[in-house]
């Protein structure tokens, strides 16, 4: 690529990123079609897009560990449910028709904008809850579900995590981003591009730009949802999960 395209790459990275870690998802709307637009096939695009979102879960690791704010047991049942779920979507995206299930996760995923939107004192504090056995029981396959997704679609399936933390786990939308990408970001998304590169392949010559921007983007969107707390983190959550659904289904 030459330094023009790299440089492109890097700015798209950085803002997608940003925004992303500061609602809890969404990097892929941006980042994922500007690789298909700079000329790579859908499914190597993917799995290089996959291999640059660890980095955003990375960065913004490196911002929330200072915080201190998620439970060790609690990150183990979510890495534990979610992460068969990556790699059997994974498995199967390649084989897929992509566009209605776009479509769909579209709809889907508009339709958590709207839910936060209606529900004013969705994620402002926290106030755990369904932490019985059934609770767990139905959360974790709700989080399997939702692992699927990440492996197989493409966009703004972080969001979809975030949500379902803040709705039936009784997170403030703080500490499910915070999980989210942590654990989405790093090992859901890391288990995902391994399966993919198996599968298909990634081109590496692009990831240097990405993986920079990704780190950055993540960091300095962390930074921005821990300083200005859960209002913001909420409105952001709203505006990206109602773009990525608008985008996926004009896609």
């Amino acid at each position: 690529m030459s330094i023009l395209d790299q440089t492109l790459l890097f700015v798209i990275a950085l803002m997608a990123n940003l925004l992303s870690a500061l609602s809890g998802g969404g990097a892929g709307l941006v980042q994922l079609p500007a690789l298909i637009f700079l000329g790579l096939p859908f499914g190597v695009a993917l799995a290089t897009h996959k291999v640059a979102s660890v980095a955003l879960g990375l960065g913004a690791t490196l911002r929330h560990l200072k915080e201190n704010t998620l439970e060790r047991r609690f990150t183990g049942f979510i890495l534990i449910t979610g992460l068969p779920g990556v790699m059997i979507g994974a498995s199967f995206i390649l084989q897929v028709p992509e566009r209605a299930a776009e479509i769909a996760l579209g709809l889907l995923t508009m339709g958590l904008g709207l839910y936060s939107v209606l529900s004013p004192g969705l994620g402002q504090a926290y106030l755990p809850r369904n932490r019985s056995r059934r609770g767990y029981l139905l959360g974790g396959v709700g989080l399997f579900l939702i692992g699927v997704l990440n492996g197989s679609l493409t966009s703004g399936t972080g969001l979809f995590c975030t949500l379902w933390l803040v709705y039936w786990f009784g997170l403030d939308y703080k500490r499910a981003v915070a999980y989210t990408l942590v654990l989405v970001g790093i090992f859901w998304n890391g288990t995902g591009a391994l399966v993919l590169g198996v599968l298909g392949e990634i081109r590496w010559s692009w990831l240097p730009a990405l993986i920079a921007g990704s780190l950055i983007g993540g960091y300095l969107g962390a930074s921005l949802g821990i300083r200005h707390g859960n209002r913001w983190i909420k409105r952001a959550f709203e505006a990206v999960t109602l773009l990525v659904g608008l985008g996926l289904i004009l896609k």
